[in-house]
């Protein structure tokens, strides 16, 4: 693929993912600006767009060797979460005075721009994936910079947005915040897992002792989201996708990422064990659970319809 077409790629896959995925997940590093001006603004995107370029870049000439883990993108979300509520706690305390050295905060907007590049949304990841298959430097640095100045119209509005309402600004950065430290827990499963009043679905025992489940990936989660499985024989996994432009088209599941297309499958395998996988920002999770009635050598029921 030339150039041209990578740069037009990113752009239709940042203009798709920027009112979404971007903006959930990174919004907060720009309403911790605020105030901004319109310096402070261009410059923020500006170090996101170079940020994300030089990422691409270097995926596209060392391939798969710099990808964070999930346990790793987890710890930087709850990091950058707890920062973006350190922000937003001082906007509340100091008030409108400190409007005044907005445009004076380049060095910091530069900073948290570049920043957005470690907490990637679950469209971005996929892009990644694209730039190492580039195995050029140029090509990956193309994509993920037309990638993120698609984005930057989606996030240019949020700016403009929250600068006319410094409290309520504070507010939404806090919430952000509180937001991303929450998504970064259950990225890491860090969270304390509770039972699931949901009824469970059940696999398909094959022939050959592997158990077999559909997986829809939607943008408002995975359906369905429990999954009850035989302990010790192996599961896999088939996830589907249907247009499916959200976070979960990243899947981090046993300690990897996998990733989905827009519309088709891709079959995981994984132990007959208790497992939970989760989208690759962390927003929705899924479950596999211990079955602990037997199935007697019965077909189980099917998955539940969406």
């Amino acid at each position: 693929m030339d150039l041209a077409a990578m740069l037009i790629s990113g752009l239709v896959a940042g203009l798709a993912a920027g009112a979404a995925s971007c903006a959930a997940v990174q919004g907060g590093f720009l309403i911790a600006l605020h105030p901004a001006g319109a310096r402070v603004l261009a410059t923020f995107l500006g170090a996101r767009v170079g940020a994300h370029a030089v990422v691409g870049a270097v995926l596209g000439l060392v391939g798969g060797a710099l990808p964070m883990s999930p346990a790793v993108r987890a710890a930087v979300l709850v990091v950058a979460g707890v920062v973006i509520c350190a922000h937003a706690v001082r906007r509340l305390r100091r008030g409108p005075s400190c409007a005044a050295r907005a445009e004076k905060g380049t060095s910091r907007a530069a900073a948290l721009g570049a920043a957005t590049v470690l907490t990637p949304c679950g469209v971005t990841l996929s892009v990644e994936l694209v730039a190492v298959s580039s195995r050029s430097a140029a090509s990956g640095a193309v994509l993920l910079g037309g990638f993120a100045l698609g984005t930057a119209p989606v996030l240019a509005a949020l700016g403009l947005v929250v600068r006319v309402a410094a409290r309520f600004a504070a507010i939404a950065g806090l919430v952000a915040g509180v937001v991303t430290v929450g998504a970064g827990l259950r990225l890491g499963g860090w969270l304390p897992e509770l039972s699931s009043s949901a009824a469970a679905a059940q696999t398909v025992m094959g022939a050959d002792r592997v158990q077999r489940i559909t997986v829809w990936a939607t943008d408002r989660g995975f359906r369905p989201g429990v999954v009850a499985v035989q302990a010790g024989d192996p599961v896999e996994i088939t996830f589907r996708t249907a247009g499916n432009r959200g976070c979960t088209r990243t899947v981090a599941i046993a300690g990897r990422d996998v990733a989905l297309p827009e519309t088709g499958a891709v079959t995981v395998r994984v132990p007959g064990a208790d497992l939970r996988y989760a989208c690759g920002m962390g927003m929705y999770v899924g479950y596999l659970e211990i079955a602990h009635e037997p199935r007697n050598g019965r077909s189980p029921p099917g998955p539940a319809a969406l």
